[in-house]
């Protein structure tokens, strides 16, 4: 059996080659891009306003940077850094989220997981989630 014609076998195509799969590796890079240049803008020029704040955003873009490269690798060892980050990423957004709710003036400027990523459409509280149904979903496939 060849996969779409790329002299292949489908057994050895990428876990990421799917088409949700690809979808979520997109997001992720696009979610690493975005906040990756948040964070280096703010560390760049507004350090001092908001330094927890802004690192947390850097923090946030280095876990989607391994998400996404994890998740596009695939295989065994692709599968477990990309829920070790997915995991980390979940607890991410839940915590800075609910922390940013309870003392709003602990982070006088908004990350990527402010309010569990309201400045982004909530997609860094999606995010994770789509991410963990997809391992899933894999895993047992």
């Amino acid at each position: 059996m060849r996969d779409r014609g790329l002299g292949r076998p489908a057994e050895a195509a990428a876990p990421g080659s799917a088409g949700p799969a690809r979808v979520l590796v997109l997001l992720y890079g696009i979610f690493a891009l975005a906040a990756g240049a948040r964070a280096g803008v703010q560390l760049a020029t507004r350090f001092q306003e908001a330094p927890l704040a802004y690192l947390l955003s850097a923090f946030a873009a280095a876990v989607y940077v391994v998400a996404t490269v994890a998740l596009a690798r695939g295989g065994r060892g692709g599968r477990r850094t990309a829920l070790a980050a997915i995991l980390v990423e979940l607890a991410g957004v839940l915590v800075v989220g609910t922390l940013s709710l309870a003392d709003p003036a602990a982070f006088p400027d908004e990350t990527v997981w402010s309010g569990y990523g309201r400045g982004y459409g909530y997609v860094p509280l999606v995010l994770p989630v789509l991410g963990l149904l997809l391992l899933t979903r894999r895993r047992g496939a």
